[in-house]
C-alpha cells in the first residue's frame, strides 16, 4: 500500500505547475503551464475577446440579439460580409479623387458587419478574399482611420475559429511593426488586441509570433502608468507567455523596466489593469525560476495581498493571487520562508482556508501544504521532508478544520490534497499530539467516509491512516 510519507505533499497536486521537487517537476511544470487556470480565465475572460467598440471609443452597430438569430439572419450577414468585401476591393483598386475615404468607408461596413453579433461572418469574409486586402490596408504610411478599422476588422477575424484565427499570418509582420512608438496609441492599442487574440488561440501561434519579435513593444506598451493601452498589452502579454515553453517568461521578465512596471500597476492601478498584470505574474510564477526569484525579491506577493486588504471588489483578485503564492510556495526553501516571515501573508491565507469560495480554498491549501515541505535528499529515496516549525506553527494557527474540510468535499483532488495535510501531520508534530489534533477535530470520521470509496488511491490512503495512527493500539497510552 502506498503511503502518505512515501507519496508526499506536491507529486500528488492537482497541476503539475505547482510542483515543488526537482527536474522532473520542472519538465512538467513547463509542459502543463499552458493550461494553467484555463477552465476559470477562460470561463470568465475569454482567451481570445471579440471587438464590440474599438480603442478609439468608436460603437459598432447595434448588436442582433444573438437568442434570436435564425438561419436567415444568418446568411444575411453572410451577404453582407461579402458585399462589404467586394467593397473594399473596388475601392482599394480606385485610384481617383477621394480615394482614401472610400478605403476608410468600406474598411468601416466590414469591421460593422464583423463586429454586429457574437457569431460575426468571418468565414464568409475570408472567403471573399477580406484578408489581403486588410494587410494591404495595414501599409505603412496609411491613414491613422484605416488602420485602426484594419486592426480592427483583424481583430474579430483572430478572435474567430482555430483556422480562422490562423488566417492572420500574413497580417502579423504588420500588425506587430504598428505597435511601435511612431504608432499613436489608438492603432497600437487595436493591433495589441488583434495580436492577444493570435496568441490565446494556442502554442503554435505564440510561437510564430515570439519568432516574429512580438514580445518586446508589447512589454514596452506596458510601461507607462495607465490607460486602455497598458490594459490591452497586459492582456496579450498574459496570452503570450502561457507557455507551455517558459522561454517567453523569462525573456519577457529581463526586460528592462518590466518588473518595475508589474510592481507598480499592483500597486497603484485600477482592479481592471491589476487583474490583468496578476495574470501575468501567474504565469511568471508558473512557468520561470528567474521570474519567480525575481517577483519574490519584488515582494509582489505582499503587493497582491494589499490589494486584497484594501479592495473594494475581493473576488476579482483572490484567485490570481493565491494562485500566485502557490507557485511562489512550490519553489524553494528561501521563497517558502519569505512567505512564512510575512506578517501580511499567513493570517490571510488562514483567514481564506476558512472563509473563501472553494476553487480558492484549495489554492490556499496548496500554498499552506507546500510552505511545510522540503525536498528530500537523494538518500531519502525521494521522501519529502517536512519544515517541521512552519508545520508546527500553521496548525497551531488553526489551519487543521480547512484541510479536513477539503477532505469532507466531492472534489477528490481536494479530498486527496487534505489527506496529504493530515499525514503531514500524524507524522510530524511533536510528542505525539498528531492523531490527538486529527481526532479533536473529528478527522477519524472524515476518513473513514473512503474505507470503500471507490477512488482507489483515496481508499488506500485513508485507510492507510487510520490503520498506521488509529489502529488497536491507540488511545492506550492515555
Amino acid at each position: 500500500m502506498s503511503t502518505m510519507a512515501e507519496d508526499g505533499f506536491a507529486s500528488h497536486k492537482r497541476d503539475p505547475v505547482k510542483s515543488s521537487v526537482g527536474g522532473v517537476a520542472s519538465q512538467k511544470r513547463r509542459q502543463h503551464a499552458v493550461a494553467v487556470r484555463k477552465e476559470r480565465r477562460e470561463s470568465l475572460v475569454r482567451a481570445k475577446r471579440l471587438c464590440r467598440v474599438g480603442s478609439s471609443g468608436d460603437d459598432a452597430d447595434t448588436p442582433l440579439n444573438n437568442a434570436m438569430m435564425v438561419d436567415e439572419e444568418e446568411s444575411v450577414l453572410d451577404a453582407q460580409a461579402a458585399a462589404a468585401v467586394e467593397e473594399l476591393k473596388s475601392a482599394v483598386a480606385n485610384q481617383g479623387k477621394g480615394a482614401m475615404q472610400k478605403v476608410v468607408g468600406a474598411l468601416r461596413e466590414l469591421r460593422r458587419v464583423l463586429s454586429r453579433t457574437e457569431f460575426p461572418p468571418i468565414e464568409a469574409a475570408l472567403e471573399a478574399g477580406a484578408m489581403p486586402l486588410l494587410v494591404h490596408c495595414l501599409a505603412f504610411g496609411s491613414p491613422d482611420e484605416q488602420l485602426l478599422e484594419a486592426a480592427w476588422c483583424l481583430t474579430n477575424i483572430a478572435a474567430g475559429k482555430p483556422e480562422e484565427t490562423k488566417a492572420l499570418v500574413p497580417a502579423l509582420p504588420l500588425l506587430i511593426a504598428h505597435l511601435g512608438e511612431k504608432s499613436s496609441s489608438p492603432v497600437a492599442e487595436q493591433c495589441a488586441w488583434a495580436l492577444g487574440n493570435v496568441a490565446g488561440e494556442g502554442e503554435e501561434l505564440r510561437n510564430v509570433l515570439l519568432s516574429q519579435g512580438v514580445l518586446l513593444p508589447l512589454a514596452r506598451m506596458m510601461l507607462p502608468s495607465k490607460g486602455s493601452t497598458v490594459r490591452t498589452a497586459a492582456w496579450a502579454l498574459s496570452n503570450l507567455i502561457k507557455g507551455p515553453d517558459p522561454k517567453a517568461a523569462t525573456n519577457l521578465i529581463r526586460v528592462d523596466g518590466i518588473l518595475d512596471a508589474i510592481t507598480r500597476h499592483l500597486r497603484k492601478a485600477d482592479e481592471e489593469l491589476a487583474t490583468e498584470v496578476a495574470w501575468i505574474t501567474v504565469y511568471l510564477s508558473a512557468l520561470s525560476n528567474l521570474a519567480t526569484a525575481m517577483l519574490v525579491k519584488s515582494n509582489v506577493h505582499e503587493l497582491l495581498l494589499h490589494r486584497l486588504a484594501t479592495s473594494t471588489s475581493l473576488q476579482l483578485l483572490i484567485p490570481e493571487a493565491a494562485w500566485v503564492l502557490s507557485n511562489v510556495a512550490a519553489g524553494s526553501v528561501e521563497h517558502k520562508q519569505l512567505i512564512y516571515k510575512s506578517e501580511a501573508v499567513i493570517p490571510l491565507l488562514l483567514h481564506l482556508l476558512s472563509t473563501a469560495a472553494f476553487d480558492v480554498r484549495k489554492e490556499v491549501a496548496y500554498t499552506i501544504g507546500n510552505l511545510c515541505v522540503a525536498a528530500a535528499s537523494e538518500q531519502d529515496s525521494g521522501r519529502l521532508s517536512l519544515i517541521l516549525d512552519h508545520l508546527v506553527f500553521l496548525v497551531e494557527k488553526g489551519c487543521l478544520p480547512g484541510f479536513i474540510d477539503l477532505i469532507r468535499s466531492a472534489d477528490t483532488e481536494a479530498a486527496k490534497l487534505g489527506l496529504q495535510f493530515m499525514e503531514m501531520v500524524l507524522r510530524g508534530m511533536p510528542n505525539g499530539e498528531g492523531p490527538k489534533l486529527v481526532e479533536r477535530e473529528d478527522g477519524i470520521e472524515a476518513m473513514e467516509r473512503f474505507q470503500f470509496h471507490e477512488n482507489e488511491d483515496l481508499r488506500n490512503m485513508a485507510n492507510g491512516l487510520v490503520d498506521r495512527y488509529f489502529g488497536e493500539d491507540y488511545g492506550l497510552d492515555r
